[in-house]
């Protein structure tokens, strides 16, 4: 078998299967039948590094790079600070990982501290933990929550809230029992008929989300109080971004508030790495789980950092664990602090702004389109649903081909919905690049 694509030599080699008391390599693999062996590896011939940049900036010129994005559900292309990438980047924070040690992490232990201060700060929330995977992920843990604290098993779900983070609470719980109801939306909105039927004593939590997955804005705090009065918790999934003009999760009395951090400093990069956060009110901090990182004064009365509370089961009693979730997100945590703190509290209204007047530029273009219906039963941020004359996956399709990338067709997670398109518009969309996908999507159809 050749080797040429590795750096051993064979001196190297022979000196290696010597040691093992193998005769050769190809007897290294005398247990794989030979049909079931590959007969070559296909390793290209070995290139420059300008070679090797050239190639793979082509190839991401391929994935996207030279559209003009009109896409969201969940993940958005905002403008990213060139600082984010800088600090971030710096390698006491990029190479390190989990601070178990305080008396040598004290810089990670406070970024993570001023990244929950800072999540608390938007969301309105009381505390907050040192992150989760994603906000699939941290919706699912919410619910884990409310289910162990109410002793209870029946979760009501609006069906506004992301598809695929309730795909991930039936995924993630099909070994346990849980009763999930999910309640469909009505003008693109929470339906309070329904909601409020299904709500009783048996429930655990409602969750719900704020702008819902169809881009409407909704006000909450009715659901949340009568899932109150039956002893339930509410868990609002929210996009951060919002924050800065919308009413926070905490002023409609949400007891979890979870979310995407993607928007906060992460770049889209194909699905990842991307960032969990999760809020809650004081009464729940030991409930919830993760870590969270403290502040305190050592024995001379210098403040320092801490990981005060580890609820994980190679931290205490496993019985007494939240949760199995293990690895640390602290870097896409620290990009997070990082971009919120370069904005600042004006910056976040700005920026939320911005988004919101694009939005409704777009909407009015689009809405000037034969055939096209914008739907505005209810309020939005940046992101609104389109009723087409046609099938709106076709549509798009064809759009990719004038460097647009449309938006998502509904119908891949609502039956009866092929025509319906959902599109984003952020701060990153200028008046051209509006107008000239509002032209291309009526020539389109």
């Amino acid at each position: 078998m050749s080797n040429y694509y590795t750096p051993h030599t064979e001196d190297d080699i022979k000196s290696m299967l010597d040691t093992i008391g193998v005769g050769s390599i190809e007897e290294l693999f005398k247990d794989i039948k030979g049909e079931l062996r590959p007969k070559s590896f296909n390793i290209p011939e070995g290139k420059s590094e300008l070679e090797v940049l050239t190639h793979f900036n082509r190839l991401a010129f391929n994935n996207c790079a030279g559209i003009v994005k009109f896409l969201g559900a969940g993940f958005y292309d905002h403008y990213i600070p060139s600082v984010v990438d800088m600090l971030s980047g710096r390698s006491e924070f990029y190479t390190a990982y989990t601070p178990y040690q305080p008396e040598c992490s004290q810089g990670t232990l406070q970024a993570i501290y001023e990244y929950q201060s800072a999540i608390c700060a938007l969301t309105g929330m009381e505390v907050a933990n040192a992150s989760l995977y994603e906000g699939g992920t941290a919706l699912y843990e919410a619910a884990m929550l409310s289910s162990r604290l109410k002793n209870r098993n029946k979760i009501v779900v609006d069906s506004g809230v992301n598809p695929i983070y309730r795909q991930m609470l039936h995924t993630y719980t099909q070994n346990l029992s849980m009763d999930f109801v999910e309640i469909s939306v009505s003008h693109g909105r929470s339906t309070r008929s329904d909601m409020l039927k299904y709500i009783d004593d048996k429930t655990a939590c409602v969750i719900l989300q704020n702008p819902n997955f169809f881009g409407a804005i909704d006000d909450h705090s009715d659901i949340i109080d009568k899932a109150h009065s039956h002893g339930a918790l509410a868990v609002e999934s929210v996009y951060p971004i919002s924050l800065g003009l919308l009413k926070t999760p905490a002023e409609m009395g949400a007891d979890i508030v979870t979310g995407e951090g993607q928007s906060m400093g992460m770049p889209l990069s194909f699905g990842g790495p991307y960032l969990g956060f999760m809020a809650v009110k004081k009464e729940l901090a030991r409930k919830i789980p993760g870590r969270i990182a403290g502040a305190t004064l050592d024995t001379k009365g210098k403040r320092g950092f801490v990981l005060t509370l580890q609820t994980r089961e190679q931290h205490i009693r496993r019985e007494k664990a939240t949760s199995n979730i293990c690895s640390n997100e602290a870097l896409c945590a620290l990009r997070a602090v990082i971009y919120l703190s370069v904005l600042g509290k004006e910056g976040i209204r700005e920026l939320a702004r911005l988004n919101h007047d694009k939005a409704e530029y777009a909407k009015e273009k689009i809405a000037k389109i034969k055939g096209v219906e914008v739907k505005r039963s209810s309020p939005t941020f940046n992101e609104f649903t389109v009723l087409l004359p046609k099938n709106a996956f076709n549509v798009t399709e064809g759009l990719i081909k004038n460097n647009f990338l449309a938006g998502l067709p509904l119908g891949r997670y609502y039956k009866g919905m092929d025509n319906y398109l959902l599109v984003a518009v952020t701060e990153k969309r200028t008046k051209q690049e509006i107008d000239g996908f509002a032209e291309a999507l009526g020539k389109a159809l």
